[in-house]
Order: structure tokens, then sequence, then C-alpha cells
């Protein structure tokens, strides 16, 4: 931002479910939240304007705040006698955020770069279509057609290699003849990204039926991938086109100060200058309505996948249908009907907005987030593989490497931080059913910070740092981010009730307490908000907390809301397969880590 600093910031964040707006303010030399207001999305019938949505959560913060804001229904920009904001950002993925469709020659190298592509530009990849990949013309017509994709990321090809592959992935997109999800009348953006001899043969045959676009070659030859230009022309015919006729987006577009961000984008930067900044290894995960999105910075490499059918509302069926009841039910502290269990989840997926009305429900709900987190987390684990040296560069003997090896960057015992997000998370009634929920569906080995997106705002301030990062950051540490505690888990299986670990911790005050925690269980050791303690972690033989098996570690620990959580049920975890007595373990863990009133 040039100029004078801004005195006070307005941010929203379309979501598939719920329209989140947050306003900051200058306070002496820091940037701080004033006021936070949300309204249901109104992309759908009978509204389809999204600008109701963030004009109803921003009339929430003017009640809030007793600060004006709007005048009718347009933002009062810069601040006058009080009134109005400096500037307004927005990100969205309102409408099920930017689906894309990857067509590649060969699937395990320009088909894969393009998903990478299409990834870090902060799309859904609703299916990756290739020459190889057994599928037969009609299918692959059929498959086109009935997925109706935002956009079409074509590629293949080395520079100057074969075009005959290429030349007919382009003949069958045109032989579909997609039609966008929004806007009838109007054309599918394709982008070509693949082998430049072909692009006059590719221009010829769709240039009549798409909107097309030419950009570099994603691979322009085998050891090296190119995927930027690609990345930031999505973004531009994100925005260009189906931003632009996703209803009311053409007015969101003109009231915001800069272009509109897909909100895993804008979390996904923030995630990346935490990890830059503190120079640590981070996961982020931010789960929300319709997808979940996981967000990993190990060996300093970023990494992004989108679980695009696994959310709490529009998409809780589909949690349900690809992990089974029993696994939902495994998380259960009590026993419940199986056709009861079926129709809660149903009612959800049909009510999106509804919150947990009992103790009962939100139990559930939070069961059915443990399979969703951690099926999103076992897609990113197949997705998250290194390139060796330069991110961009990578070449065809380690293409082969991983996919042979598949060597997943993600080391669990290396993880510094953990960060969650999305409403189930963020707006759990206690911040220690946050924390067990992460600890079951990620766990963590070692020594690891667990943290909570407070109320929810971090694609507001992943966009807002583009544009001025001190507001992004000051909010970011004092109003955004809240400490859990650590998660200690020493990895190592044993026999139930053996010792596993031995802790010794000795308090800012001199106080020093000793406890001992046997296998299967949890323990929660009270240490306030920024309190730090010296501890001696000492596991038994065979169990590791970062320093190798049987090896003692001497260090210090800084406690959040929840305090520390001593997690001794062993790596891999496994929950007793007897109903009762999984049910009894549950309820005592629950219990110990302080989850749901007595």
């Amino acid at each position: 931002m040039k100029g004078k600093e801004p005195q006070r910031i307005l941010a929203t964040d379309c979501g598939s479910t719920t329209t989140k707006a947050i306003l900051i303010e200058k306070q002496g030399e820091d940037y701080r939240l004033i006021a936070r207001g949300e309204a249901p999305t109104t992309v759908e019938a009978p509204y389809e304007d999204v600008t109701k949505g963030v004009l109803n959560s921003v009339m929430e913060i003017e009640e809030l705040s007793k600060v004006k804001i709007l005048d009718g229904e347009q933002i009062i920009k810069h601040v006058k006698n009080g009134e109005g904001v400096d500037f307004y950002v927005s990100t969205s993925s309102a409408g099920g955020g930017l689906q894309m469709m990857v067509a590649g020659v060969v699937l395990t190298m320009t088909a894969e770069s393009a998903a990478r592509a299409a990834l870090g530009a902060g799309a859904i990849v609703m299916d990756v279509i290739a020459s190889n990949d057994g599928r037969l013309p009609h299918q692959k017509i059929e498959r086109i057609r009935n997925l109706r994709p935002d956009m079409i990321l074509l590629s293949g090809g080395i520079d100057g290699g074969t075009i005959s592959h290429v030349v007919e992935l382009a003949e069958l997109i045109k032989a579909a003849d997609p039609k966008p999800r929004f806007g009838v009348g109007y054309q599918l953006p394709v982008i070509y990204a693949g082998n430049q001899e072909a692009r006059e043969l590719i221009v010829n045959t769709l240039k009549d039926s798409t909107a097309l676009v030419v950009v570099e070659n994603i691979r322009p030859v085998l050891e090296r991938e190119n995927l930027n230009p690609a990345r930031h022309k999505i973004h531009d015919q994100f925005m260009e086109h189906v931003m632009a006729h996703a209803p009311g987006y053409k007015e969101l577009m003109g009231m915001t100060d800069i272009p509109i961000m897909p909100t895993p984008g804008a979390v996904g930067l923030l995630v990346e200058t935490v990890a830059r900044k503190e120079k640590i290894a981070v996961i982020g995960v931010d789960i929300g309505g319709a997808t979940t999105d996981v967000f990993s910075v190990f060996q300093e490499i970023f990494n992004r996948t989108v679980s695009a059918n696994l959310g709490m509302s529009y998409s809780i069926s589909n949690v349900l249908a690809e992990t089974g009841i029993e696994n939902i039910v495994r998380w259960l502290p009590m026993e419940i009907d199986e056709r009861d269990l079926r129709n809660r989840i149903r009612n959800k997926m049909i009510r999106p907005t509804t919150i947990p009305h009992t103790l009962e429900d939100l139990k559930i709900e939070q069961a059915i987030a443990r399979e969703a987190l951690r099926l999103a987390f076992e897609q990113h684990k197949s997705m998250a593989v290194g390139l060796k040296g330069v991110q961009q560069e990578r070449t065809i003997s380690d293409a082969f490497d991983q996919s042979m090896t598949g060597e997943t960057l993600i080391d669990l015992m290396k993880l510094n931080l953990l960060i969650g997000s999305g409403g189930i998370l963020s707006h759990a009634p206690r911040r220690h059913q946050a924390a067990v929920m992460m600890i079951d569906a990620f766990l963590p080995e070692g020594i690891t910070n667990l943290a909570v997106d407070s109320i929810f705002m971090m694609p507001h301030l992943g966009v807002l740092s583009t544009v001025h990062e001190k507001s992004a950051t000051d909010v970011f540490n004092k109003d955004c981010l809240i400490p859990l505690g650590p998660c200690i888990a020493p990895a190592g299986e044993g026999k139930e009730g053996a010792n596993v670990l031995r802790t010794k911790v000795q308090y800012a005050d001199g106080k020093t307490e000793e406890h001992a925690v046997k296998y299967g269980e949890i323990k929660l050791i009270p240490l306030g908000l920024n309190e730090e303690a010296k501890v001696v972690l000492h596991p038994e033989k065979g169990f590791n907390v970062g320093g190798g098996r049987g090896k003692e570690i001497d260090t210090t620990v800084r406690g959040g809301i929840v305090g520390v959580i001593l997690d001794c049920r062993g790596r891999p975890f496994r929950l007793p397969d007897d109903t009762r007595k999984r049910i009894t373990a549950l309820n005592n863990w629950f219990a110990a880590a302080g989850l749901y009133p007595n």
C-alpha cells in the first residue's frame, strides 16, 4: 500500500455456507480486530446475488462496532469523520469454489504436473483425463459433459515432441462441447499449456467452441516443470469468466479494491508466510462446508491439496460414503442406532446452516469431523512428494523415483505447528475439543504445538497480506491464532497399562511436578497461555519423543488455552475392537482432556 497508512480495513470471505466479514482498525502502532459479522451466503436461489450476503455480514459489523460503513448498498471508501473504510478486500469459495478438469497426455507426467498447477492456483481438480487412463473415447466425452467444470487445463507433450496425442485430447473436448456451470450461453475457458508445436492445431480445433487461451508449456522438457504461467492464467480466467458469471460477482468485483482471491489460495499464502518467517515445519487445515483443504510446508516446500467432497455441511454425506459408517461410529463415546445416525447426517446435508442442538449431536458432528480431517490428510500425504532442489525444477529420474517410492515430505516427528481452521474447529464450544479432534485425525508425534484460527479469519488475512502485510501479521498474531498448547506424543507400541513416559515439569515460579503416563492414557497438564515451563521427558525403551527410542529430552514448552497434552495412546494408534472397551476408552480420554461437561 502506497501513501499514508490505512486506519480501517474491511475484509470478507464468501464461503459455500456462510459469508464472514471482519473490521480491522489501527490502534496506536498496531492493527487489531474490532468486530466480526456473518450471514448466510446468497449465491443460490432465491437470492442469486452474492453481494446480499456480503452486505448482511457488513451490517452486523456496523451494529457491533457502531461504525458507519455502508451508504445504502455502497461501501464508504476512505475514512472521513469516523465513517467508512480505507480499503476493502475479499476472498470466495461460494458456489463450490473453482472447479477444474485437467487433461494431459501421460497420467504420471504431464497430467500430474497440470494437476499440481491447478491445485496451486486454488482450484478443485474434479477429474484428470489422460491419453493412457484406460477409458474409451466415448467415456471421456461423457465424463467431460457430465462434470460441467468451470475451466479445463489441457497439457501434454514436451516442446518439439509428438503432437498427435494432445490434438486427440483437444478433439475430445470439442466433441464433448462442455457447458460451464455458471452462465449459460458463455463459452467454457480452456487453457492450453502443452507442446508449442501443436498450438496452431489446438487453436483451430478449439477456438470456435471454447474461450481458449494459450500459455507456456507446463513441461517444456522432460526434466523440468514450469507451473507458474499456467497458475497465473488460471487465476485470471477464474476472475474473468467464472467469477464474472456467478450471481452477483460482477458487482462484488466492482466493490473490492483488489481482485477477489479463491479462499484456499488465501489460506495457503498465510500458512506459507508463517513457515517462512518462523523457519518451521507447519501443517494447516481448513475444513469447510463443501471441501477440506490441507496445506503443508516441510523442507521449505509448500504443498496444498483439496478434498473436494469432504466437508461438514453440503459434503457431509460424502464423508459418510467415503469412510463408511463403522469409521464414524468408532469415534462415538456412546451406542447409537445406525439408521438414526444416517438420518442425522442426511438432515445436516439438507439443512447446512444448522448447528448441533444437543450434546449427543455435537459428539456425532465431531466424530464425522475426525474422519473428514483424517481422509483429507491421507490424500495430502500421497500428493506432497518432494521436488529435489528448486521447487519448479524436477528431473525425470526424480519423477520416477517418487512414483516408485511414493516418498512423502510429511514427517510428523519434525512437525512444529499444526493449525486448524474452519467452523467445526474454530467454533467448537470448548477449545479442548478442537485440540483432540486435530490430534485424533493427524496423530502428531513427538512435540507439536497446536493452534486454531480463533474465529475463522485466515482467508481474510491471507488476501490482506498481499497488499498490507503489517495489518495482516498484527491481527494474525494477536487476534487470529489461538495457541492451544503442545501435544507430546511418544511414537511406539506397547502393552495396555505399561509405563510409557515419565515427565518432570519445572514452572516459572520454581515449582516442580512429576507425572508418569501409562500406555493407552491421555493426561492434561495445566500450563497457561504463553506461560513457559522446562520439561524433562523420559520415554521408556521402544518409545521416541524426538530424540530417538528411549532417549531423554530436556526442553522448554509454552502453554496455551488447553495446556500440555500428554498422549500415550501409541503411534500407530489403534482403537479397541470390542465395542464396550472402545466406548470406555473414549469416555476416559475425553474426560481426561476435559472435552465435555460431566
